[in-house]
Formats: C-alpha cells, sequence, structure tokens
C-alpha cells in the first residue's frame, strides 16, 4: 500500500505531463483591424484611423449612431481639434507617436453627421487609452 500510492501519483504526474506536451502549440491567429476612415466625398474631406483597439470601440463601447446630434459632437470636436493641433506642433512637450498629424477641422464647414461622430468618439477612445485630458472645458467623469 505504501508503494502504491506513490506509483499512481508518479503515473498521474506523468500522464498530464506526457498529454501536455504532445498537444500541438498554435498560436493565435490575429485578425487584422482594418482601419476606420472618416470621410465626407462631397467635401474631399478624409481621415484614416489605423489606432489599434479604435474599430472595437466604435462598435462595442461607443454610443450608438443618433445617441448625440452633430452640433453636440461639433462643439467637442472643435475644442479637442484645437488641443489635439497644439499637441501635434509641439513634439519636444507632447508624445509625436499619439500626435501624429495635424487635423485640419474648420468650424465653418459642415463635414455631416458620420465625420463628426466617428471624429468625437475616436476623441473619446484616445483620451481613455493613452489617459489623457483633451480639455475643452469637459470634464472626464464619463467617457462615452
Amino acid at each position: 500500500m505504501k508503494i502504491l500510492k506513490p506509483l499512481v501519483l508518479f503515473s498521474l504526474i506523468s500522464l498530464i505531463l506526457w498529454n501536455c506536451s504532445s498537444v500541438p502549440i498554435s498560436k493565435k491567429t490575429i485578425e487584422k483591424e482594418e482601419p476606420v476612415v472618416i470621410a465626407n466625398d462631397s467635401l474631399e474631406y478624409e481621415i484614416i484611423i489605423i489606432d489599434p483597439g479604435f474599430n472595437y470601440f466604435l462598435n462595442a463601447v461607443a454610443q450608438p449612431v443618433g445617441y448625440y446630434t452633430q452640433n453636440y459632437m461639433e462643439v467637442r470636436n472643435i475644442a479637442w481639434v484645437t488641443t489635439w493641433n497644439m499637441r501635434a506642433q509641439n513634439p519636444l512637450q507632447y508624445n509625436p507617436n499619439i500626435y501624429e498629424n495635424i487635423i485640419d477641422y474648420q468650424p465653418n464647414i459642415d463635414y455631416g453627421y458620420e465625420v463628426n461622430y466617428k471624429l468625437f468618439n475616436y476623441f473619446l477612445f484616445a483620451q481613455q487609452k493613452y489617459r489623457m485630458n483633451l480639455g475643452g472645458g469637459f470634464t472626464n467623469i464619463r467617457i462615452n
């Protein structure tokens, strides 16, 4: 009986190790995330966002289309674009890997709902992902 217990334990451990080593280890297939295109063809305006995770944020986290009014998003986009562009022009003070490009967003142009919706949500996503506050007098209590 004294020898049976260690023998069963040894057999069990050997069996587990053998099974684990015989299972082929496969790499997870990482789906390539498609860039999000923000465009208004009539204005010849286009922004391409290739920030990993934004597709998921837009489809699963962001409020649905129609939740915000276009005016609400425009006001915030104007403030956030201003801050973004100021930071993009100061690469020694702000991370140039985050603020890579200046955004040409003119307050007097009607970009339409879709452009404002995607840009607004990108700013929400970026503030959350990079733990930044783009300001504009808007509290960051709720990100969405």
